[in-house]
């Protein structure tokens, strides 16, 4: 082959390769960029509990490419907005049924650790009661339980025996198909907001809660003080622990404290900056938050954040008490209930059913909105196109025997 001949065939390779990747800038330039993402429903939905999430980015393939499409989705959602009330990194993602373990680990290695909902691998989480997450790699698999929100598909039923039998409840939701808006079944949006004894959360929520069982350290200390005791308790904010879970939330977390069957009548936070201030009782509470509440003679429930100290006041002398550990649940709610929106292109259009309904909570899972008078099918037909056409110049190339397809002529020696 003559040197010009394999500078042509570079180039027309390179050209070939180029297209491949070309799409990707190509949508990159077409997404809405004053989307629904950067508006104040957005961020008021983010103060009360909700949670932004991956679905995934149109011009990619989980499939052919999950690191990239984690990575990609992953900054769009974090140049825009934080994913939660309690940190601005992005955890959960939309998964495909058909990824291998290999390919869910490199989507946690871009820090999405929670991957929902059903898509098939052999270690799970939550796909009953009982499937309690033991390992990290058990969230790449989250089930989903408890049904979907829609209207004559969702089962009220179906949702009241999951969260009575226990564990996470985790809905599916779709608010719009086809540019029709789908109707919520308000017979569950009630029950879930009003009767239903759970805590209402979020993916990446829950995931944070459940890696302090993993790694957690506290100190504790009494002090008597005027006919009373003070216990001193502080959940330890600790290089060791962030470190086991890097991408962990810091979210309230729920102690059990053993006093003897002694009651409580204050529980303040310690705080250098505001000075002590009094904790709020939650009992009965639904959405996270720091707090505490006892039933007359039993165990302390105190929900706090790690780095916060905390003096609880005890109210007679007493030289007892023990740390019991965390609660599964928040607030020591023995079910758990989140909701996944799938495919969230307009949260306007989205969630504007749900206005009466604060203490329900969900995991937007965002699929970028392309810009107007663009298809999502362009960076297919460039590919196709493109492609055609060099392979078109490759057969040329042939022809005049030039070029990779070309047949190379070999010499034997005599």
């Amino acid at each position: 082959m003559t040197s010009g001949s394999r500078l042509l065939t570079i180039l027309v390779l390179g050209m070939l390769i180029s297209v491949t990747w070309s799409p990707t800038v190509l949508a990159e330039l077409e997404w809405d960029d004053d989307g629904w993402l950067t508006t104040s429903l957005a961020t008021d939905k983010l103060e009360s509990g909700d949670e932004f999430g991956c679905y995934q980015m149109l011009h990619l393939s989980w499939n052919l490419d999950p690191g990239a499409m984690a990575i990609e989705c992953r900054e769009y959602i974090e140049s825009k907005i934080s994913a939660s009330k309690w940190g601005n990194n992005t955890i959960s993602t939309y998964s495909p049924s058909s990824l291998t373990m290999a390919q869910h680990e490199i989507i946690a290695r871009q820090g999405l650790v929670v991957h929902g909902d059903n898509n098939g691998l052999a270690e799970s989480a939550w796909h009953d009661s009982q499937d309690a997450p033991i390992d990290i790699w058990d969230w790449y698999n989250l089930g989903r339980r408890g049904g979907s929100l829609e209207q004559t598909i969702g089962s009220l039923d179906e949702v009241k025996s999951a969260v009575e039998e226990g564990g996470l409840v985790n809905l599916y939701w779709v608010g719009r198909m086809d540019g029709a808006s789908i109707r919520y079944d308000r017979d569950i949006a009630n029950y879930l907001n009003d009767d239903a004894d759970a805590w209402l959360t979020t993916w990446g929520e829950s995931w944070s809660y459940w890696t302090v069982d993993r790694c957690y350290e506290f100190s504790d200390e009494l002090a008597q003080n005027d006919n009373q005791t003070i216990l001193y308790f502080e959940s330890l904010l600790t290089d060791q622990c962030k470190a086991a879970a890097p991408e962990a939330w810091n979210v309230p977390i729920t102690w059990k404290i053993d006093l003897g069957g002694i009651d409580v009548s204050e529980v303040r936070i310690i705080d250098s900056e505001l000075g002590n201030y009094t904790m709020a009782n939650i009992a009965g509470a639904k959405n996270s938050a720091e707090g505490w509440f006892q039933v007359s003679g039993e165990y302390l429930h105190l929900s706090v954040l790690n780095g916060h100290k905390v003096e609880i006041i005890i109210a007679q002398e007493t030289d007892f008490h023990d740390i019991m550990g965390r609660s599964q649940f928040w607030n020591n709610h023995s079910a758990a209930v989140t909701i996944a929106s799938h495919r969230t292109s307009d949260l306007f259009l989205w969630s504007k059913g749900f206005t009466d309904y604060s203490s329900i909570k969900f995991t937007w899972l965002v699929e970028p909105r392309l810009a107007d008078g663009y298809s999502a099918w362009m960076p297919i037909a460039v590919i196709i196109i493109t492609s055609s056409s060099l392979m078109g110049m490759l057969y040329l190339l042939k022809r005049e025997g030039m070029g990779p397809l070309a047949k190379k002529e070999s010499s034997r020696k005599g």
